[in-house]
C-alpha cells in the first residue's frame, strides 16, 4: 500500500501538498493506468515527464513497492518546488496521452528563488 507523504514541505512553499495517493488517483482517473513519472532537467528548465510505461504492464521494470518509493521521491520534489498545483491542473486538463516512445512533458514554472536550489 502506498503511504502519503507529510504535507509540511508543500505548506511551507505556500500551496496545498500533493500526496502519492492523490497523484496516483489523478493518473488513474485520467488514463486508467499508473504511468511512470520522471523529473527531467534540460537546458536550464525542469520538466515533469509522464512516460509510456505503467505499473499495470507485465513488462514494467519496477515492483509496486519500488514504484511507490519513486513516486514518493517525485512528490517530495514537486512539493518542495512549490509546483503541486501546476501538476494537479495539468493532469486534470491535458488531452494528450503517453504513447510508446513519446512521453508527455510539463514544463514546470518554478517560483522565484526555488530554481537555483534544483538547477545548476
Amino acid at each position: 500500500m502506498l503511504v502519503p507523504r507529510s504535507m509540511s514541505e508543500s505548506e511551507a512553499a505556500g500551496g496545498v501538498a500533493l500526496s502519492v495517493e492523490e497523484l496516483l488517483s489523478l493518473l488513474r482517473r485520467r488514463w486508467q493506468a499508473s504511468y511512470d513519472l520522471q523529473l527531467v532537467r534540460r537546458q536550464g528548465r525542469l520538466y515533469l515527464h509522464v512516460m509510456w510505461g505503467h505499473l499495470e504492464q507485465q513488462s514494467f521494470p519496477l515492483s509496486e513497492e519500488s514504484y511507490g518509493e519513486k513516486l514518493d521521491a517525485i512528490v517530495a520534489s514537486l512539493n518542495g518546488l512549490g509546483v503541486a498545483d501546476q501538476v494537479r491542473q495539468w493532469l486534470t486538463t491535458t488531452r494528450d496521452k503517453p504513447r510508446l516512445g513519446k512521453a508527455l512533458s510539463l514544463p514546470l514554472q518554478l517560483p522565484a528563488g526555488r530554481s537555483s536550489e534544483f538547477l545548476l
